[in-house]
């Protein structure tokens, strides 16, 4: 595995990770490291930095939805058109061609249910090159990007005996 596998390896669970660190950890000198993130970065490699928030975990108010998607592939084009008509929308998180019974995943978030299912019904589904949607609501995270969202809490009390 080279330099730059090894670097994508960690930040991608740990994308805090200081430079000096991610050096050691991975046996680089740490001009070297700097020099391939700024690589990786320039030739889009590495596309951008996120935080994993359990949202339920807050005040706001949010729901997500995967929604399945199956379009008619625009000629000369095929997917990529439509998968960029639809990820131009502010609702839309994520989008991705998949094999199966629909052509696309879209991953929306909204205030509500309502806020949701209006998203889909009045702008995704009058797409001219959508055929059908299924929504499909998402109820609790329990893992995300591989990261455990609700951990179990161990029981450390001493057992008795009567």
């Amino acid at each position: 595995m080279g330099t730059r596998e090894e670097i994508l390896k960690v930040i991608e669970k740990n994308s805090r990770i200081d430079i000096k660190e991610l050096a050691v950890l991975i046996g680089a000198d740490e001009i070297v490291v700097a020099n391939e993130l700024k690589a990786m970065e320039d030739e889009g490699v590495i596309c951008g930095f996120n935080t994993m928030i359990d949202w339920s975990k807050t005040s706001l108010e949010r729901v997500d939805a995967l929604i399945e998607v199956k379009v008619t592939p625009t000629r000369g084009l095929g997917f990529d058109s439509i998968a960029e008509r639809i990820y131009k929308y502010p609702e839309v998180t994520s989008v991705y061609l998949m094999s199966g019974g629909f052509d696309l995943m879209v991953i929306v978030e909204g205030k509500s249910l309502q806020e949701v299912a209006g998203f889909v019904n009045n702008k995704l589904a009058t797409l001219d090159t959508v055929q059908s949607t299924a929504t499909h609501f998402i109820l609790k995270k329990y893992k995300d990007h591989g990261t455990i969202l609700t951990k179990q809490y161990e029981d450390t009390r001493e057992m008795m005996s009567l």
